[in-house]
């Protein structure tokens, strides 16, 4: 039989309401499966299975209601919580509880969920990795910085958690781990209680295993009705963007793009072959200009107080941030913006983008988190992006494909992720 723990979050909140089963049943399972398979993932900084069950004993007893009524959700660990430490991936914050819940958290818990834990991040959100493996092979590593989140739910510890990208830190991870990854358009899921990394980049996003459950916790993070899947006779107009990076990318990476657009194309999709404009190649640069300076700003403090408690890479970026100069960052942020509107106008005709999720398979080791251009060409444009774990490589590993739509047109490519997953994964 199939676990609570293993059912996509739709259908667990089915059998809750119907009575099928009970949300303390569902946190008991993925309590179960944390005790079996956390001293190999290590996904999780922070996890009280107590206070999880308290709260789904709550839900049973009908004191906390909600559209995600029981769900196990986890929260990567630079979000805030009320009720749990938030530690950043950085011992300056060892044991550190804050007074309130993010925004974000907050409409989870008023919506039903139970926060499970929170799970392991990079430090600060950037490069330096935790412990966390790929669940689906831990001699490889399951991608930064949201690497707890991602193996989480991989690992069928946890239905959905957030992650937060300022360059490929939700859709790098969830490829590498084959799941559904949603990095939102810029700035539309509220930021309050987020340490920012870079504040110009940094979404907050999600992580499920199913493109349903994806649409579920956003419609809730939205206040938004559900999304329909794009009807079975639609003809969508779809880029074909190989980009400056295609070269770098893996066989098997630049395979899994080509044979998707080929059964895209087979069910009816207009394949368009996009030639991105030149200025784009500079999008890595820029993004890192952008990173670094706007890091070195919100960890000024830390820098000067606790510098033998930070990693050489972030000290790295700290440093390098203090010699830039303000006319150097004012150039970076106008050729963001010019990214931005000329990507208004390459979408004009298109309805979304297909393009590498990442570089190849998840690498060996877990000292690098992977390459995260492939993810940061688009974070910079503030568009929304999807990862759908669509193919296997030669290790045996996921690699999936990107799915990129204009800004604020979250709902119709969400739409369109149902349409390409039928088609893609069945």
């Amino acid at each position: 039989m199939t676990g609570l723990n293993e059912l996509s979050a739709t259908e667990t909140l089915a059998r809750i309401k119907s009575g099928e089963t009970t949300a303390e049943a569902v946190i008991q399972e993925c309590l179960d499966r944390v005790v079996e398979r956390e001293e190999i993932v290590k996904a999780w900084a922070y996890l009280d299975g107590d206070q999880a069950l308290e709260a789904a004993r709550a839900v049973d007893r009908g004191e906390r209601t909600g559209p995600l009524a029981g769900l196990p959700v986890g929260i990567k660990d630079v979000l805030d919580t009320a009720d749990m430490p938030t530690q950043m991936g950085s011992p300056i914050y060892d044991g550190w509880r804050p007074a309130t819940d993010a925004a974000c958290v907050g409409m989870m818990r008023n919506a039903g969920a139970v926060i499970m834990g929170k799970t392991v991040t990079c430090e600060f959100a950037g490069s330096y990795p935790g412990p966390t493996t790929n669940p689906l092979n831990a001699n490889h590593t399951p991608g930064g910085s949201s690497s707890g989140s991602a193996a989480a739910v991989a690992d069928m510890m946890v239905h959905a958690a957030f992650g937060t990208q300022t360059g490929g830190s939700v859709l790098r991870p969830a490829s590498f781990c084959g799941i559904f990854g949603y990095k939102p358009t810029y700035n539309i899921v509220n930021r309050a209680g987020l340490l920012f990394a870079a504040e110009n980049l940094d979404t907050i996003g999600l992580m499920a295993r199913t493109i349903d459950d994806i649409d579920l916790v956003a419609s809730v993070l939205l206040t938004r009705p559900l999304t329909e899947a794009a009807r079975g006779e639609a003809r969508p107009r779809i880029g074909l963007a190989q980009t400056h990076l295609w070269d770098e990318a893996t066989s098997e990476a630049r395979f899994a793009v080509e044979d998707a657009a080929r059964k895209l194309s087979d069910a009816g999709a207009d394949i368009v072959e996009l030639r991105m404009p030149e200025s784009f190649r500079d999008h890595p640069s820029i993004r890192n200009l952008l990173n670094d300076f706007e890091r070195s700003r919100v960890l000024a403090w830390h820098a000067a107080n606790h510098r033998d408690k930070m990693s050489d890479t972030i000290l790295a970026q700290v440093d390098n941030g203090y010699t830039i100069s303000w006319d150097q960052y004012r150039a970076a942020l106008q050729q963001a913006d010019a990214g931005r509107a000329a990507m208004d106008a390459i979408f004009k005709p298109l309805d979304f983008i297909l393009t590498p999720a990442a570089s190849g398979e998840a690498p060996e080791g877990l000292s690098d988190t992977g390459d995260a251009r492939f993810q940061g060409y688009w974070t910079i444009l503030h568009v929304p992006t999807m990862t759908l774990p669509t193919h296997t490589g030669p290790n045996g590993l996921p690699i999936g494909v990107q799915l990129v739509g204009p800004r604020w047109q979250d709902n119709e490519l969400i739409s369109w992720c149902k349409w390409a997953t039928e088609i893609l994964i069945g």
